[in-house]
């Protein structure tokens, strides 16, 4: 799947497949040299969980890479009235009145715990484009929706403190 991405969060890729490759890499290599001089390999739990770590390294550095590759670059096209990439939107279900206030993000930073939506969900895609005071559906990929309104939104607050998300 083709990731979308905005200049920050490809900067930040880039960023971390740097300090993988140039900071963490030579440090696993040498915790599995130095596990390795212990001795008998069979019993070494430290070997295998340093080998281990830096597997994971390498398999996080070519991930990394290949959703480089394959990224479609987006940015925040919506006008000044609409709901935008990066926006803090206020909005209410409409069924039982609750409120909730998200941050619009894209699908590597979605975080629904920490108040991350990402671009990509149903609720993200309903909210794109909308204004305040607009009442939009959300479609489920079952078939069913329900109804939500825009209280309100603040525009393009990118704050890079959202991470990157690991798979």
């Amino acid at each position: 799947m083709k990731e979308r991405l905005t200049k920050q969060d490809i900067e930040k890729i880039r960023s971390e497949i740097d300090h993988r490759r140039l900071v963490l890499r030579p440090e696993l290599i040498k915790a599995v040299q130095e596990a390795r001089a212990q001795g008998d390999l069979s019993e070494n739990f430290e070997y295998y969980a340093a080998k281990r770590e830096k597997n994971q390294n390498e398999s996080r550095i070519r991930y990394l890479e290949r959703m480089l590759k394959t990224a479609e670059l987006v940015e925040d096209e919506s006008g000044d009235d609409e709901i935008g990439l990066n926006n803090i939107v206020t909005i209410e279900f409409t069924e039982d009145h609750s409120t909730e206030t998200y941050k619009i993000v894209t699908s590597i930073r979605g975080n629904s715990r920490q108040g991350r939506i990402s671009i990509e969900s149903p609720l993200g895609k309903a909210l794109l484009g909308a204004r305040t005071g607009q009442e939009v559906r959300v479609m489920l990929d079952n078939g069913s929706s329900y109804a939500v309104k825009v209280l309100s939104f603040e525009k393009n607050r990118e704050d890079g403190e959202d991470q990157i998300r690991s798979y």
